[in-house]
């Protein structure tokens, strides 16, 4: 199993970057950042700054969308990246969250995002596509090779992430939900013709890892629970869009927010957000990773066993170098494949 760590670009941009390194340094393979230009500084500055001090990280947005970001525009950064550092980039796509509705945008709709996957995988793998009457292609890119992952919950685009996606990025870390979903794209890849296997599967949620009394767990749990407001603006879309029941989406996904009552932006992502009462403690528990190192390696299994290829962990929390330095020295070697010197 790949493990990858995301990122807030708060400042300064210097930790980050000390960070991303760092996270080199314990054996991760992806750092990953939020894309949300206004609440925080600029991602894809700061991974040209990433990518020239590491050597192996691979670095993209957990996640971008095409309504604050030109897919052509998108393309040429990634390909440029490439062409710099030698294809060490990915590209974790969805229809817009903190980015677009801090700017009183609106999430694209599924059939856009459709069709910004399809495009953005052509123009930064140096393909032709065919954008509002033209033909174009990035003339300079034919060496580029990005793969392009759609961030999902709801039926329609998991239905899409399976159809054209490379991957799929799931931002929970529920073995149930994650079934579910992983088994909607895999459906659909078969559907379209595709072998499902091709589509790779990356959970992301935070994880903290403690000494595994109650009293570190409660703390962590209150520090985690910002992320159960975050997938919450998610799963209210979902039920505004196909109702409370009815199987569109699991039960589990949908009790928890009947007491949520709004979301303020300027507090998205951060450890006690003040308008996460609502997330209780079994829904922390759930869909993030709290314990002692062998909590985190048995969900980390468990994951594993449902056909995940990377955790990736967000890293928002008072814990940043402990989770780290205890992912590097148990937890990684631990879910990594080892080989014998001799037999």
């Amino acid at each position: 199993m790949d493990i990858g760590v995301v990122l807030q670009c708060t400042p300064p941009a210097a930790r980050v970057i000390d960070l991303a390194k760092r996270a080199e340094t314990y054996g991760f393979q992806y750092v990953w950042t939020f894309d949300s230009h206004i609440l925080w500084e600029e991602p894809y500055v700061i991974y040209s700054k990433i990518l020239d001090e590491t050597r192996k990280v691979i670095v993209g947005p957990m996640v971008t969308n095409p309504a604050t970001r030109d897919i052509t525009v998108t393309a040429s950064v990634f390909a440029t990246l490439n062409e710099m550092y030698g294809n060490r980039t990915v590209i974790g796509i969805g229809r817009g969250d903190s980015a677009v509705r801090v700017t009183n945008g609106k999430p694209v709709s599924v059939a856009e995002l459709r069709q910004a996957v399809i495009d953005v995988k052509g123009l930064v793998n140096g393909e032709a596509i065919e954008y509002k009457g033209n033909q174009l292609r990035l003339p300079w890119a034919g060496a580029s090779r990005t793969g392009v992952w759609v961030a999902a919950y709801g039926p329609k685009v998991l239905a899409l992430t399976g159809e054209v996606g490379d991957g799929f990025i799931l931002q929970l870390a529920d073995p149930h939900i994650a079934e579910w979903t992983i088994g909607a794209v895999r459906d659909a890849a078969a559907a379209a013709g595709r072998d499902p296997d091709d589509v790779y599967i990356c959970v992301a949620a935070p994880a903290y890892v403690t000494d595994g009394s109650p009293e570190a767990h409660a703390h962590a749990r209150d520090q985690l629970r910002w992320f159960g407001g975050m997938v919450g603006n998610h799963v209210a879309d979902i039920v505004e869009r196909y109702g409370e029941g009815g199987g569109a989406v699991p039960q589990a996904l949908t009790d928890y927010i009947k007491n949520r009552k709004g979301y303020d932006y300027n507090e998205h992502g951060q450890a006690g957000n003040s308008h996460t009462d609502f997330v209780p403690d079994e829904i922390v528990d759930r869909f993030c990773i709290i314990g002692p190192p062998e909590e985190h390696i048995r969900r980390l299994e468990e994951l594993r066993a449902l056909g995940v290829d990377q955790f990736a962990v967000y890293l928002q929390h008072d814990d940043k170098d402990h989770t780290l330095a205890q992912y590097g020295e148990k937890i990684i070697p631990a879910v990594q494949e080892h080989l014998r010197a001799t037999t």
